[in-house]
């Protein structure tokens, strides 16, 4: 495992970031199917086992489930782990509901805190506030104070948008700002990223597998079912059969060394203002495939032929 500077706090991040939204299950919907608490503490050990020392979670993963698993985990082991939570997401009111009120924020820290099993996070982000709301410099002030008592070592936004991003690194100063960046999605290198280096700003890379599309698993839209629970079984039928669609068109980067999802993960890293490229991880197996993305970078010739794909909007046929 290889290791990067969380921009300008101090802390060293692993590059392969294990996200846990998939193992809180799908009791509430939401997520990426049924799991196997078993297996996925299993995921979390062999994950660990391997230099991973960044895991990211929210609150409302299982409404508590991903942190309560995190926390029995690891207890007894937090010095080895880079813990990064989310506030925001108000399922304490029921579903959809979104508070960013101090007072919110407080309380949902001390649960937070109390389901993982310690006394300070690493990393607590807003998660996915609106641009108003990111725009309006008070919003930051909690997050602050909380980093000057020692709950949270740093803090920053989850956020959509490049648009978001830099309005959030222009207004409050994070320490970090989360977003999606994929093959797929691939703006916010354009002008987010430069702002965050500029800005000693860490970039928490999100959905670096494109919601497990970029694994190259799914090969026939006609085919694919997602279980009850899955926030992509209301997905239209035409959105999934772009993706894969899209995804068939990557088969070059596909070697003997690299399989599709290593191959997006490592273009992900290849970024240099992304401190940590998040994969979600259901199973141990999966653990050991994204560790080894981390090992090379993609050649010259494949990032050239990603971005003709990228300025086509991968419909330009290319040689395998």
């Amino acid at each position: 495992m290889k290791y990067r500077d969380f921009g300008k706090t101090g802390i060293k991040v692993s590059e392969i970031g294990f996200g846990t939204w998939p193992i809180g299950g799908n009791s509430h919907g939401m997520s990426y199917g049924p799991t196997d608490d078993k297996v996925s503490t299993d995921a979390l050990n062999r994950a660990l086992d391997l230099g991973i020392n960044f895991f990211d979670t929210a609150d409302v993963y299982g409404w508590g489930h991903a942190e309560s698993l995190l926390g029995k985990c690891f207890r007894g082991k937090r010095d080895r782990i880079i813990l990064a939570a989310k506030v925001g997401a108000d399922f304490y009111q029921g579903q959809g509901f979104q508070t960013f009120t101090p007072e919110y924020i407080s309380f949902a820290l001390d649960k937070t805190l109390g389901r993982l099993r310690t006394d300070y996070l690493d990393v607590y982000q807003l998660h996915n506030p609106p641009l108003k709301l990111l725009n309006n410099p008070a919003i930051y002030e909690k997050l602050k104070e909380l980093k000057r008592e020692g709950k949270i070592r740093s803090w920053g936004v989850s956020v959509f948008s490049d648009v978001e991003g830099i309005a959030a690194i222009n207004v409050g100063q994070p320490d970090c700002i989360q977003i999606a960046y994929n093959i797929f999605s691939f703006r916010p290198s354009e002008k987010l990223f430069p702002l965050a280096n500029e800005k000693g700003c860490a970039i928490i890379a999100r959905e670096c597998l494109a919601n497990g599309f970029l694994t190259g698993k799914y090969k026939n839209s006609n085919l694919v079912r997602f279980a009850a629970g899955d926030m992509r079984r209301s997905w239209p039928p035409e959105y999934i059969r772009a993706r894969i669609e899209a995804t068939e068109r990557l088969q070059f980067l596909v070697r003997e060394k690299q399989t599709m999802g290593q191959a997006a993960l490592r273009f992900a890293l290849g970024e240099s203002a992304v401190s940590t490229a998040l994969a979600g991880m259901k199973l141990p197996e999966q653990v050991d495939e994204n560790v080894e993305a981390c090992l090379e970078s993609l050649s010259e010739e494949e990032l050239k032929h990603l971005t003709e794909l990228q300025l086509t909007g991968f419909k330009k046929e290319l040689p395998i």
